[in-house]
């Protein structure tokens, strides 16, 4: 392998601008690839060069393998950067990489292959000792085997799609008259989004917990993991608020459960970045879920924690270099705590519908221990061809406490207009006492739903109040004509009153 001066993101958003930060601390040119959608788009200004590749709709752009490798020939891009979502997972393109003569950082099309079709990919992990939920030995071909498989392991389960992820094309069933109907639900979702209806069956874990582990390899063998990610704050099987160390680990916990997913990546002959997942039950014991064959959303926070750059990792693997021997002489215990959360353009008041739109005003929080990572500025517009996710605001401390009052602080800083955003409820769960207890599992969101939807933040009425009540003074004293304390009292029953109305219209 010879070195990368020349890196192409065949992506966009945040990822992209994540990327090029990186390659330019490393003295690379940097390539964007764009959507006519995302001709004027962040990561396009941020790179050095940019590349049309189609129109708007993804599949004519950024997933048109075609369009993407002409783009990358064009360039004259030694090297290219899938990030996460589109093409980088996809063997096909790995290919495709490979015989243009472009190095893809990612790890070969046979990794992607054994643990891109989750069937396989149990099959793999049952051989190489790794526990796997109970669940069918393959793809489901009919109704009557669905029912058959079911009842043999016990209701409830759940039906998934074989070929896919992020809870599209999974439907969980509790009672035998829904089996049927679920599996044709759930492959035909799988076959619109993911191009393959083929479904498997597993067992459903009561209130589990969803724990991750990085894990990273060489290609001289050297394989190590990076402890841990708990993502059980989870809307609709997509993930919203990630942190490490996971509250539910200790030591011992964290060392076997590492050394099994170090274990998963040597099966598959794994390089580069990669994501074991497990599913863990109330009695600790944990299965594979699956492994996601890139650099994850979450990623910072396990940079928070360990001092890593991760894409930078990436780039010197991609480049031939071993991991660092500091790294491989001894685990990487976690220093504090890492909590991140996913800033969507999304209107939480009427079922999370996505926001499209200009964004107006864009300001971040700043201060100790607080990182953005988002695609947009002032004046970016967020396209309705894609998902909607502006960002991530992830912060760092020494202890979980501060780093939910940090985020929390961080959050109310963070300005989006324009567009509607999920910031007002993010706040809301992170600091419900489920969540700050660190007694939550995958289900919380959904048992929690009314209250975190229709919830008000008190410290923002307490605010509102006191600026109310002071204003009042200030008014009073000019006037001379009523007392200050009678104006007060008459400003707070005022705001007591419009406060009553507005629960009562909620109601």
């Amino acid at each position: 392998m010879r070195p990368i001066k020349k890196l192409a993101i065949a992506n966009r958003g945040e990822i992209a601008c994540r990327v090029i930060r990186t390659a330019k601390e490393l003295g690379l040119t940097t390539v964007a690839l764009f959507s006519e959608a995302d001709r004027t788009a962040l990561h396009v200004r941020k790179a050095d060069e940019a590349y049309c590749v189609g129109p708007a709709p993804s599949r004519e752009s950024y997933l048109d393998i075609d369009r993407v490798i002409g783009a990358l020939r064009a360039s004259g891009a030694e090297a290219v950067h899938p990030g996460y979502g589109f093409l980088s997972e996809n063997p096909e393109f790995a290919r495709a990489c490979e015989r243009a003569g472009v190095v893809l950082v990612g790890p070969p099309a046979e990794a992607m292959v054994a643990m891109g079709e989750k069937t396989r990919a149990r099959a793999l992990m049952a051989a190489a000792g790794v526990p796997v939920v109970p669940g069918s030995d393959g793809p489901v071909a009919t109704e009557e085997e669905a029912i058959s498989i079911a009842m043999r392991i016990g209701l409830p389960v759940m039906i998934k799609a074989a070929a896919g992820g992020g809870g599209k094309g999974m439907r969980k069933v509790e009672r035998e008259q829904e089996l049927a109907s679920a599996y044709r639900t759930a492959s035909s979702e799988a076959k619109s989004t993911f191009g393959d209806g083929r479904v498997y069956i597993e067992k459903f874990l009561d209130q589990p917990r969803h724990i991750e582990f990085q894990v990273f390899a060489d290609t001289q063998g050297n394989t190590i993991h990076l402890n841990e990610r708990e993502c059980s704050v989870q809307r609709r099987h997509q993930k919203v608020i990630e942190e490490t160390p996971s509250c539910l680990l200790d030591p011992e916990l964290r060392a076997r459960m590492g050394a099994v997913a170090v274990k998963a990546a040597r099966a598959v002959g794994y390089v580069g970045a990669g994501t074991v997942e497990f599913l863990m039950d109330g009695a600790r014991n944990f299965y594979f879920l699956e492994m996601n064959t890139r650099l994850q959303v979450e990623h910072p926070v396990t940079e928070w924690v360990t001092g890593i750059d991760l894409v930078r990792w990436q780039l010197e693997v991609a480049e031939g270099k071993t991991l660092p021997q500091w790294a491989t002489a001894a685990p990487i215990a976690p220093r504090g705590h890492a909590i991140e959360a996913r800033i969507y353009a999304e209107d939480p008041e009427s079922n999370f519908l996505p926001s499209p739109g200009r964004i107006n005003r864009f300001r971040v929080p700043g201060g100790p221990g607080v990182r953005d990572d988002s695609g947009v500025c002032d004046g970016s517009d967020v396209p309705m061809f894609y998902d909607p996710m502006i960002g991530k605001l992830s912060v760092w401390a020494e202890r979980r406490e501060m780093a939910i009052a940090r985020l929390d602080r961080a959050l109310s800083e963070y300005l989006v207009e324009g567009v509607a955003t999920n910031i007002a409820w993010l706040r809301r769960v992170l600091l419900h006492p489920e969540f700050t207890s660190g007694r939550y599992d995958t289900g919380f969101l959904a048992r929690r739903a009314q209250e975190l939807r229709a919830g008000r933040d008190a410290r923002v009425e307490e605010a509102a109040l006191a600026a109310a009540a002071l204003l009042s003074r200030e008014q009073a004293a000019r006037r001379g004509a009523v007392s200050p304390a009678a104006e007060t009292q008459r400003a707070l029953s005022a705001w007591q009153m419009n406060g009553r109305a507005r629960a009562l219209r909620r109601g």
